[in-house]
């Protein structure tokens, strides 16, 4: 069943406000009246479609209740008529000017009333209907716009657990590696955050930085081949013993080689460049200088200054005073001599990373 159209009729004059009710309700509308400004106000709450306004009334003329009801959002586009028996130009503009929307003029004439009624109560419609048009695509933007947060939330949610399931992969794999020597997961973690601190030094972006975190671990992956007996052994290796521990960087490359993960990318450099020397004489390659990768000159560094500081099957850890004085000589030969001073002018970062790992040791 159709909705009839409701009409609010206000005006002082009884006589005027049940005349306009008859002729409306001919019309087939229902009909709200109120004899002053202040009554027609709290009728607004009713679902009024359309408002015939007396202008002259006593408390609140018609120019008032108008203005006041275009302050109210959800009554500002309620049409009005204005009924009055004022016909100055001065009177109509100021009408306009307040909101009003038509005008009608006593003596009332039933024709005028259903042609004037019958165009703004169209125009009602059809806005009501754009509203109504604009709240159910408000509705279907929203639904759409949280299941593709639900969505977005999803693929971070599963991005996460892929990226924390690639770093524990890389994790264990470390450990696998170092299953057999004491103190690796320290050794690890210090080094790994030597090597990191170096790459901040030189001004490397964020993510090189976080690279070298996570991908230095993986410098002594290829120990995975290397014989136990020759891992723990306690005193000098002899020469074919010192030849198979050599060949741990080209396992470990090979390890991590063709893998399209930028970080086992730069584990593979790592691995395969760690124990290249300055001057030329490391190994397995003899690469000398910038012809090493910056990766692996920055974990030669942080490499063996925690290997020097830390227990060996083979030695004592040494203090930072006597690892640094060591490594001094191999600064131009077997370390990255600019490389090299920086770390030792940052000690204070150093040892503040020797603290925050130093329990698991």
């Amino acid at each position: 069943m159709e909705k009839k159209s409701r009409i609010l009729v206000v005006d002082d004059n009884d006589s005027v406000r049940q005349l306009l009710q008859k002729m409306l309700e001919k019309l087939g509308y229902v009909v709200e009246t109120a004899s002053d400004g202040f009554e027609a106000l709290s009728k607004l709450v009713f679902d009024i479609d359309l408002i015939l306004l007396d202008i002259l009334m006593p408390g609140m003329d018609g120019f008032a209740v108008v203005k006041e009801i275009r302050t109210q959002a959800e009554y500002k586009d309620i049409p009005i008529i204005m009924v009055t028996g004022l016909s100055s130009r001065e009177d109509r503009i100021r009408a306009v000017e307040v909101g009003a929307n038509d005008f009608i003029s006593k003596p009332i004439d039933m024709t005028e009333i259903k042609v004037r009624t019958t165009s703004l109560l169209k125009m009602k419609n059809a806005q009501d209907d754009l509203k109504r048009h604009h709240k159910e695509l408000e509705r279907i933007v929203q639904r759409r716009t949280l299941a593709l947060r639900e969505s977005m939330q999803n693929v971070v949610t599963a991005q996460r657990m892929l990226q924390n399931a690639h770093m524990e992969t890389i994790h264990r794999l470390v450990v696998a590696a170092e299953f057999k020597d004491t103190g690796t997961a320290s050794h690890i973690k210090r080094m790994s955050h030597f090597s990191a601190m170096l790459a901040t030094l030189i001004n490397l972006s964020p993510n090189e930085v976080e690279m070298i975190l996570h991908a230095s671990p993986l410098h002594d992956i290829g120990k995975i081949g290397t014989p136990e007996e020759i891992l723990l052994k306690p005193g000098k290796l002899n020469k074919p013993e010192w030849n198979l521990m050599q060949q741990h960087p080209v396992m470990g490359s090979q390890i991590l080689t063709g893998s399209s993960s930028p970080l086992l990318q730069t584990g593979e450099i790592i691995a395969i460049s760690h124990h290249e020397k300055w001057n030329g004489t490391g190994y397995p390659f003899g690469f000398q200088k910038e012809d090493i990768p910056l990766n692996g000159r920055i974990c030669a560094i942080a490499d063996v200054f925690d290997a020097l500081t830390s227990i060996r099957p083979y030695k004592k850890a040494y203090s930072n005073d006597r690892a640094l004085k060591i490594m001094e000589k191999g600064a131009g030969y077997h370390f990255d001599p600019q490389l090299f001073t920086l770390f030792t002018d940052n000690m204070k970062q150093v040892e503040d990373i020797q603290q925050r790992y130093a329990a698991a040791a």
